[in-house]
């Protein structure tokens, strides 16, 4: 089997339909269908920020639960899990988009979407390892020493925020470390998270969280063919929110 992963959709919807049909799949009742057998795998954080977090949930969790495609928790379903759980939660850093959406329904469809996300979350491996161990999914990046653990703590902190200092940027996110220079693993790491302008390839880990909720592109990253295809955003660009490293491979 090969894969298809796409970054951090954050409510994109459109952008990631047009990505989908971008990559060679067909929506058969809605279900993305690849003529060679190929499936996608989302990688976290389906929501927030963006116009259309509800329809990105329902599309990638009926997918899944038909058994045509795969998922992997992000940071902000982590989040949205907890709001639906009716854990207390700050509206904020994106997540008030996505429950602005939500409280806008009838009270029927809050429950059907409410089930619907809490069954993808609760059923979702925290990473997920493919093509005989040479592919890895983690939303945030895993270390090679991790890889094929059981979930601990710390594990489960750094998949889903990252290698974070305890420091805080102004703005209250977290600073997150470059874990992927220090990589020295065999199986491929495909992760996002941490936004930026073109995808950033170094020591067999990928980053495509290319930021196409902050304006510029929604990425898919091809194995084992290790290639990328991309659409434009249709949102206003934000250069504030991109990350620049020091070290490029």
């Amino acid at each position: 089997m090969n894969y298809d992963v796409i970054g951090d959709v954050h409510g994109c919807y459109d952008e990631m339909i047009t990505l989908i049909n971008k990559l060679g799949y067909s929506l058969q009742s809605s279900l993305p269908v690849h003529p060679e057998n190929r499936t996608l795998v989302f990688l976290g954080d389906l929501t927030d920020r963006g116009p259309k977090s509800l329809d990105v949930v329902q599309f990638v969790a009926h997918a899944v639960e038909k058994g045509v495609v795969r998922y992997v928790p992000g940071n902000h379903c982590n989040k949205l899990y907890r709001f639906f759980k009716g854990n207390p939660v700050k509206l904020m850093h994106g997540i008030e988009t996505t429950a602005a959406e939500y409280k806008q329904l009838p009270l029927k469809e809050q429950v059907y979407i409410r089930e619907l996300f809490i069954r993808l979350y609760e059923r979702a491996p925290l990473y997920d390892i493919l093509h005989d161990g040479q592919l890895v999914v983690a939303h945030a990046g895993i270390k090679a020493e991790d890889i094929g653990k059981k979930p601990s703590g710390k594990v489960k902190q750094f998949v889903l925020y990252g290698d974070i200092t305890g420091e805080t940027l102004p703005d209250g996110r977290p600073v997150r470390r470059d874990w992927a220079i220090d990589y020295r693993g065999k199986p491929w790491v495909v992760y996002g998270h941490t936004p930026v302008k073109t995808p950033r390839m170094i020591h067999h880990t990928i980053n495509i969280d290319t930021g196409c909720v902050f304006g510029n592109r929604l990425t898919a990253f091809r194995f084992p063919e290790l290639i990328t295809e991309s659409v434009p955003s249709s949102l206003p660009f934000d250069e504030s929110r991109f990350r620049s490293y020091a070290y490029e491979e």
